[in-house]
């Protein structure tokens, strides 16, 4: 017969760390097995009792006065009742008394309710988000090491000024691209905390893009170019979209797949290292939003096709706000066919203008594949993407 495990605190008091043995022994043994405790502190009794009864155990005496103590069912009485979530499992619902607590952890019982405006999975998950976040983690680049903001180069000034006007029109749209994930990531509940934490760096990532196109713009000037109503009055509209869906699609889908042609037009055409740089760094952080978007809506989609036409209709809305609107800012069209031009030369400022309308239709092309992906038919997608903001973003 196998002997009862038994620890002698000696003269160590239960409440100045003799605690920690009896809870060492009781994690060794089964539910319903016993512990033998003894010890010369003399309320050695009285505060093992109570110990005890606070974490489900039972204590009683034998009939040689030693303190015999019973596990209980549960670790102990703060596990009493907990819900034991599981790391690797995200669920439909998760309960608002689990707010903070990490996927993984017990959560006990008298935890109090919260609310979190984006709590089902159906809404909030995309099963990329992981490996997303894993990505962009790996990608950050520090803004003063990544760009060769040293390097040599002196441009004609109205060449210059194209480009601190397209850098002032880019810095504007980031802006509006880093409120709108900012305004929804504490809306999460926690127990999806990937897509917060995605979401987090979506925020640095914008907040990094700023920095380097206001610096850019100041590189060789002291003053940034126009900022427009109709710029500003396109991008508004997405701050108030209050549905994460939608706001996801309107921005992330539609408007940063758009700016992926923009940035990926302005590294080819970039008249400076710098400009290049700044240009290529972004539109790298861009795709990743990209990618997110489209995964986050193709759960959501597949779970409600219904979602499809809700979609429609936002790009509508936004279209119909913005009909009286002036649109692109003319500075920045034409920012962009001086740089595509390369010089003030007929030839070549024709050449430019065809560049930048064909970097238009580019972008048509591109939010035609992502509508389509995402399950419009190809005569939906055209018509959609046709009311697609005329200020890109």
């Amino acid at each position: 017969m196998t002997a009862e495990p038994s620890i002698d605190l000696g003269d160590l008091e239960l409440e100045r760390g003799g605690h920690l043995l009896v809870k060492h022994a009781l994690s060794r043994v089964p539910p319903g097995a016993t512990v033998i405790v003894s010890g010369s502190s003399p309320d050695l009794g009285t505060l093992l009792r109570a110990y005890c009864r606070m974490r489900g155990h039972e204590v009683e005496l034998d009939a040689a006065g030693r303190h015999r103590v019973r596990r209980g069912a549960a670790d102990d009485g703060r596990w009493h009742g907990a819900d034991r979530t599981q790391a690797a499992v995200v669920v439909e619902r998760p309960k608002g008394r689990w707010g903070l607590s990490p996927r993984g952890a017990a959560v006990e019982a008298s935890c109090p309710e919260r609310s979190f405006a984006l709590d089902e999975k159906a809404v909030a998950w995309a099963d990329d988000a992981g490996k997303l976040y894993a990505q962009a983690v790996a990608s950050q680049w520090d803004p003063a090491a990544a760009v060769p903001w040293a390097a040599s180069f002196e441009l004609e000034r109205e060449v210059e000024d194209a480009v601190v006007q397209l850098m002032t029109y880019l810095a504007e749209n980031e802006t509006a691209a880093l409120l709108v994930p900012a305004r929804f990531v504490a809306q999460i509940h926690p127990h999806f905390r990937e897509v917060m934490q995605l979401l987090a760096v979506q925020t640095a990532d914008e907040a990094r893009h700023i920095e380097v196109f206001v610096r850019r713009g100041l590189l060789k000037r002291s003053e940034l170019g126009l900022s427009t109503a109709g710029g500003q009055a396109s991008l508004y509209t997405l701050l108030d979209e209050p549905d994460f869906a939608l706001s996801s699609f309107l921005l992330s889908v539609l408007g940063e797949g758009t700016f992926l042609s923009l940035l990926a037009f302005l590294r080819d055409h970039a008249p400076d290292p710098v400009t290049r740089e700044v240009a290529r760094l972004a539109g790298q952080d861009e795709a990743r939003h990209v990618a997110f978007g489209l995964a986050h809506l193709e759960r959501h989609l597949a779970l409600e096709p219904a979602l499809r036409g809700r979609l429609a209709d936002a790009i509508r809305r936004r279209h119909d706000a913005l009909a009286t609107t002036a649109g692109l800012n003319e500075e920045v069209f034409d920012a962009l066919v001086l740089l595509a031009a390369g010089s003030w030369e007929h030839a070549s400022l024709r050449r430019g203008h065809a560049h930048v309308v064909a970097l238009v239709e580019d972008m048509d092309q591109g939010r035609r594949k992502r509508l389509q992906r995402l399950g419009f038919d190809a005569q939906s997608a055209a018509e959609l993407s046709a009311l697609h903001t005329r200020n890109f973003m």
